[in-house]
């Protein structure tokens, strides 16, 4: 018996074990899924960490960001994105929510603004909301204009950014912010003194309007440079308007040289300026009817002569034109006309169709409208307005028709990109020639030489910012020439003349 059960023993132990591969495969099992729960938990930390306190996890949230890039083994072909630039470390005094208000291109330059008092103040910006209520009623919102991710990670280095408020901070949990508005052009010292003690008592400040609230002059280098920045460097559109816009420019490119014409004579801004000049009486109370039917425009009667004669008013498609052949451009030069809806249409644009019939290059059916979605674009003037922008910065010349927000920001980009030629109207002395020459007192010739000479040092040429001491609204405008940008140096004379200061005391 013994005999018999040793060699039973003995095939046993020859038989392979059944349960080892069931063993292995579980330890295989369970080693995934205790890899699958680390990463898991090391990213939702991260997440966590990021939130809460921005800047305690910031190395190891770098070295997680390196580990993942290598394991992906991205193919060669697909360029990698530039390195984040290591975030700037600083304690937070509080969170700065802000709602621009205006057009897209007053809330652009809100929104600079807005980053360099949270940079000054030490605070954590939420992107900014955009403007949904005004005249435009665009529903557009910060990430359908412009690119988050961008505008988060290019600026790391100097202002923490985040999307949204932490959850013990927002509305549904009960919190309520400090609401109000900041007082417009205002210095260093008012935020300083007047806005940055409010956050000892209020975690949340919310701005709920933004335009024009920080000054043009006596900011500190630094801030007029990260102006600058988030302008030209952090405010990035989001790669479908890129796109578009960039397919606008090279098939305007490919047909030559181009004038981009901001010709601003929508039914708003005819409404809101009281300008008739060339209007039917019809269409002049059709305007006035508007003005009255938004209570928040003051100023209601408005004699219309008045305004035109004092340079207040856009030039008319009429008079651009009469402009336009004064300063010499031929009649085959190509032009796209920057602009919304033209207030009377295809008749005000007539004379300027007749002298330059390449009108947004229709000769070469080249027109914005042909390459967008009507539904997706409808009522989305903002995004409109942003393919205009930069259209308007990539042309041959730059002409605008009046000098509102758009055509500043673009005078200034254009600066910046090494002074692109910019002809800037000067409305009030081509009101004067027009009326002359309308009543034959000037002759053509007469007419085409004065204006010529007017315009000689209105072409976007380098030159200082203008400073009117205690009036801000009528210096020149920061982001129309944002001369501390505009070289390295701390002393600037050597671009911009050394006799070419334009301070009025």
């Amino acid at each position: 018996m013994e005999g018999r059960s040793e060699v039973l023993q003995s095939r046993c132990d020859k038989l392979p074990s059944p349960t080892l591969p069931r063993t292995r495969l579980q330890v295989w099992f369970i080693r995934v899924c205790s890899s699958i729960l680390l990463w898991t938990c090391l990213v939702q930390l991260v997440a966590v960490g990021e939130l809460w306190h921005p800047h305690l996890l910031t190395g190891l949230s770098n070295h997680l960001t390196r580990i993942t890039h290598f394991s992906l083994h991205v193919e060669e072909a697909v360029p990698s994105p530039p390195p984040l630039l290591p975030a700037r470390k600083y304690i937070s005094n509080g969170y700065l929510k802000v709602s621009c208000n205006g057009g897209l291109n007053q809330m652009r330059a809100a929104i600079c603004d807005m980053v360099a008092v949270a940079r000054l103040l030490n605070l954590t910006l939420v992107v900014p909301q955009l403007d949904k209520t005004s005249f435009w009623a665009d529903p557009s919102d910060f990430g359908d204009i412009f690119d988050v991710r961008h505008f988060i990670d290019s600026l790391r280095d100097e202002v923490h950014i985040v999307k949204r408020l932490p959850k013990r901070l927002n509305r549904k949990s009960g919190y309520q912010p400090l609401m109000m508005p900041p007082v417009s052009w205002s210095s260093e010292k008012y935020y300083m003194q007047q806005i940055l003690p409010l956050f000892s008592k209020y975690k949340v400040i919310h701005f709920n309007k933004t335009d024009a609230r920080l000054t043009n002059n006596g900011l500190s280098l630094d801030l007029q440079k990260l102006r600058c920045r988030v302008n030209y460097q952090g405010l990035k559109f989001t790669p479908r308007i890129e796109a578009l816009g960039n397919k606008l420019v090279r098939i305007l490119q490919g047909k030559g040289s181009f004038v981009a014409l901001h010709l601003r004579y929508e039914m708003d801004m005819l409404a809101f300026s009281g300008c008739t000049h060339g209007c039917t009486v019809e269409e002049a109370e059709e305007l006035k009817r508007m003005r009255y039917a938004y209570p928040w425009w003051r100023e209601k009667e408005i004699v219309s002569e008045e305004r035109r004669s004092q340079g207040l008013c856009p030039l008319t498609p009429e008079e651009a034109a009469l402009v336009l052949q004064a300063l010499g451009f031929e009649k085959d030069t190509q032009i796209y006309i920057a602009s919304g809806e033209i207030y009377g249409s295809e008749r005000r644009l007539a004379a300027l169709r007749d002298k330059f019939p390449i009108i947004d290059g229709l000769h070469f059916q080249v027109k914005k409208e042909m390459l967008l979605d009507p539904e997706q674009f409808q009522n989305h003037s903002s995004q409109m307005a942003a393919l205009d922008f930069m259209v308007s910065i990539a042309s041959s010349i730059f002409i605008p028709t009046y000098d509102g927000n758009m055509a500043k920001l673009v005078e200034g980009h254009r600066r910046y990109l090494g002074f692109r030629k910019t002809i800037l109207p000067d409305r009030r002395r081509l009101v004067e020639l027009l009326d002359l020459h309308h009543n034959g007192t000037l002759s053509w010739n007469e007419f085409s030489v004065a204006v010529r000479l007017v315009h000689e040092k209105r072409m976007g040429q380098p030159r200082r910012r203008r400073v009117i001491v205690d009036k801000p609204k009528e210096e020149d405008y920061f982001y129309a020439n944002p001369q501390e940008c505009l070289c390295d140096r701390t002393n600037c004379d050597d671009l911009l003349g050394p006799g070419n200061s334009s301070a009025i005391h």
